[in-house]
């Protein structure tokens, strides 16, 4: 239902409540720093849009009329609701100032953002202040980027080669694809590197379509062949990255993995990384967002700027990197 243009704003509510609750003109105006002239003006504009004679002027002060009367009674009520609505609203801005809702790809989400959050609480702590709460989704890059532009994330972090059109970005470190097989794989005996045809030509186990490890291992093939039209297809399609490292160490096949994802098979020997050197396998991996070139204040901006902040969390293969796009 739209409201008749008869309907005085707020503020013109106010005013006029002001003036029943002080029988006078000149009283209501230094409660609003406005001169008696300027409420009389307010005044007369209300009793002019709503076509109805609500105060009474008089050398003694100011009456309401019976209309008045009846009016300052369902003014007093809307206020009341509006200062309801208002109070409200802040709320949930200050709710949503506190509160950030991240997607993020899994390497990122299982191999950097507790380190993130934990340093996060902690610097939050030094200053005496709490820390944003972070309610996260571990998922692939694609359904990332989806996450973040339909608003079901505030802030969302990918590893996908390309930007996603639409969206702003920011590079908050680098990592590195290696190629990984068990220790007795025939790959890991053998003195020359593996091409990157022989890779594109081998059955890998893969994480599924949507995850930027696979959507980077693409590009890459795609760079080095031109083609890849005659790329394997999968031996093993699996939803998470510790789910290809016990394939692989199992002996289903070769994998292309975040080198911070097979650390610590790594080092214990469960893995072996195999060179190959047509491939160029280091990527980017980015902060999403919808809107101004900055992200949202609040939560969102804070969240953000502590990870800028904390290049010593964000390690690579050799070195912490963060730069911005």
């Amino acid at each position: 239902m739209q409201l008749s243009p008869h309907l005085p704003d707020l503020s013109g509510f106010e005013i006029f409540l002001a003036i029943a609750r002080t029988g006078s003109i000149g009283a209501a105006g230094r409660e609003f720093g406005l001169t008696q002239q300027a409420v009389s003006a307010r005044l007369a504009s209300i009793e002019a849009q709503t076509g109805v004679t609500l105060v009474i002027r008089t050398p003694r002060g100011s009456r309401l009329t019976p209309a008045g009367v009846v009016v300052a009674e369902w003014a007093d009520r809307l206020l009341d609701v509006a200062q309801y609505v208002d109070a409200g609203l802040a709320s949930l801005r200050s709710e949503k100032r506190k509160r950030v809702r991240v997607a993020a790809s899994l390497t990122i989400a299982e191999q950097l953002m507790p380190r993130w959050l934990v340093s996060l609480r902690v610097a939050a702590g030094r200053m005496g202040t709490v820390a944003p709460e972070v309610i996260m989704t571990a998922t692939n890059s694609d359904r990332t980027i989806t996450a973040v532009r339909t608003g079901k994330a505030d802030l969302g972090f990918i590893e996908t080669p390309h930007l996603p059109k639409g969206l702003r970005s920011r590079v908050v470190g680098h990592d590195e694809l290696v190629v990984v097989v068990p220790a007795d794989h025939k790959w890991a005996q053998r003195q020359r590197p593996v091409t990157a045809a022989e890779l594109a030509r081998t059955p890998l186990v893969t994480r599924e379509p949507g995850s930027g490890t696979r959507d980077s291992l693409g590009a890459a093939l795609r760079d080095a062949l031109g083609d890849p039209s005659g790329q394997a297809p999968p031996v093993l399609e699996l939803s998470s990255a510790a789910a290809v490292r016990a394939a692989v160490a199992a002996g289903a096949g070769p994998a292309v993995m975040s080198r911070l994802a097979v650390a610590d098979d790594l080092a214990i020997g469960r893995l072996r990384t195999v060179e190959v050197p047509e491939l160029s396998l280091r990527r980017r991996l980015r902060a999403i967002w919808l809107g101004g070139r900055t992200p949202p204040a609040g939560a969102t901006r804070d969240l953000l700027a502590h990870i800028a902040g904390q290049r010593e969390q964000i390690w690579t293969v050799a070195n912490p990197v963060l730069s911005e796009m």
